[in-house]
């Protein structure tokens, strides 16, 4: 089992992976279908089902629709443009993406929130049609967003589709067991053997400039957020908290008002500063996802800032073995909240940051291995439950404390010897069969938890 690095973690924009890059993904993908096609199409429509209806304007499911179909990337997204076509696709009600001419479409009536009816194959489901001149449907897919920015067609789904589909690698671990069965016999380290996969499908240049390109754009989405203050959109009136409290922390610095623990507020600060920029629409990196985007970034702020040796050079081998992770339980589990709750989210993101951490601090891969399974553990039974929609509360607080449990779990497992009761395989397929068992209104659809029991306005 191969997932790259550069798959685990994108750069995209927010507020989330699954309900914003996911569809301006399938909306890419069903504009090359329609380029592919031998039919002239007159217009498009769009339908979005289970928890993409539930949560979909606040997650900005609808938006990133629209500028999906109009021709908008994730990747390259321009947010004054966007803006832009926006205001020009509700003032002509149609769609001009390259290569496709002028399509009719009217977000009032062709983007629809069907909110009785669930697509069989996965809670964040949604349904794109082309139409003739007549306005008969003559193209349609249907495309599931199964978390952190992956998309499957309806078909690939079915099919069982893998993520990994080029030649085969040095180290195919699928479980942790293998994992540590293959570091062992090779004597490598975990982002030693991650770091072969990468290179024997690209080279070992691409994969160190790769990884720095992504830490700064983590780290940039840090400054961005401590440097930022105001209410976050979306009608909660949530304020931004980062800026404010990355300020006191300075003024503390070397006086007596500084508590030992004071670190925690440094590791939170660093998450809630990510979140809070997600949360406004701004650019992130999926770590896994958009909505535990802060747990990575902050762990691995706070090593190179407040742990004495830490070194820059370090970066690398802490994505990497937080993307080893990462793929272990997308491949056995979910990264998605719409199909485990929370702890797929921020539970996956404090596991990998703990074992990232643990990796650059010197961890045996047996120690790297405790240290996710510690994170993980202690987030088993998470539920998903954002107030009115909106990737906001609980989600920013909540990547804080994952950063914060992640610190803490890579820590414990350094003061161990490696050897412990549960394996992080079977908390992995525990998380996965809580996710099944959890009820739907607790898994990213606001009709559960704190979403129906504090006030939305």
């Amino acid at each position: 089992m191969f997932l790259s690095v550069f798959d685990m973690f994108k750069v995209g924009i927010g507020p989330s992976s699954s309900h914003t890059m996911g569809p301006m993904v399938a909306a890419a993908r069903f504009l090359d279908l329609m380029r592919a096609s031998p039919f002239d199409f007159a217009g498009v429509r769009a339908s979005l089902h289970g928890s993409l209806a539930f949560t979909g304007v606040g997650h900005a499911t609808d938006r990133a629709t629209i500028l999906g179909l109009a021709g908008f990337r994730a990747e390259t997204y321009d947010a004054e443009a966007a803006e832009a076509a926006l205001a020009r696709i509700a003032r002509t009600r149609t769609l001009s993406p390259d290569g496709l001419g002028s399509l009719r479409f009217d977000p009032g009536a062709d983007l629809v929130f069907d909110y009785d009816r669930a697509l069989p194959g996965h809670a964040n489901g949604m349904a794109l049609m082309a139409t003739d001149a007549q306005g008969d449907v003559i193209l349609r897919q249907v495309y599931y967003s199964v978390g952190g920015g992956f998309v499957l067609s309806e078909e690939e789904l079915a099919a069982g589709k893998a993520t990994d589909e080029g030649p085969p690698v040095p180290y195919p671990f699928k479980t942790a067991a293998e994992m540590l069965d293959m570091a062992r016999a090779s004597g490598k380290s975990i982002a030693a053997m991650k770091r072969d996969n990468e290179v024997s499908r690209g080279c070992a240049v691409s994969v160190a400039r790769g990884t720095a390109r992504l830490w700064q754009v983590m780290n940039d989405c840090i400054e961005r957020g401590l440097a930022a203050d105001g209410v976050l959109p979306g009608g909660l009136g949530v304020k931004r908290r980062a800026g404010a409290i990355h300020r006191a922390l300075l003024a503390e610095r070397g006086t007596n008002l500084s508590a030992p623990h004071t670190i925690n507020d440094w590791i939170s600060t660093y998450a809630m500063a990510v979140n809070e920029e997600n949360a406004a629409g701004g650019q992130v990196v999926t770590a896994p996802t958009n909505g535990a985007a802060g747990v990575l970034p902050a762990t691995l702020r706070y090593y190179l800032d407040h742990v004495p040796g830490a070194a820059p050079g370090h970066v690398e081998d802490f994505l990497l073995t937080a993307a080893a992770i990462g793929g272990l339980v997308k491949f056995n589990a979910s990264i998605s909240g719409a199909e485990a709750g929370c702890q797929a989210e921020v539970g996956s993101a404090s596991a990998m940051a703990a074992a990232g951490l643990c990796a650059v601090m010197g961890g045996t891969p047996e120690q790297v291995e405790n240290a996710a399974e510690i994170a993980l553990e202690h987030h088993l039974g998470m539920t998903c439950d954002p107030v009115r929609g909106l990737v906001q509360v609980p989600c920013i607080e909540r990547n804080g404390l994952g950063a914060i449990k992640a610190v803490s779990a890579a820590s414990l497992a350094l003061r161990g010897t490696g050897d412990h009761f549960v394996p992080l395989d079977a908390c992995i397929e525990t998380m996965r069969q809580t996710g099944q068992d959890m009820h739907d209104k607790y898994k990213e659809t606001s009709l559960g938890g704190l979403a129906v029991n504090v006030p939305n306005c």
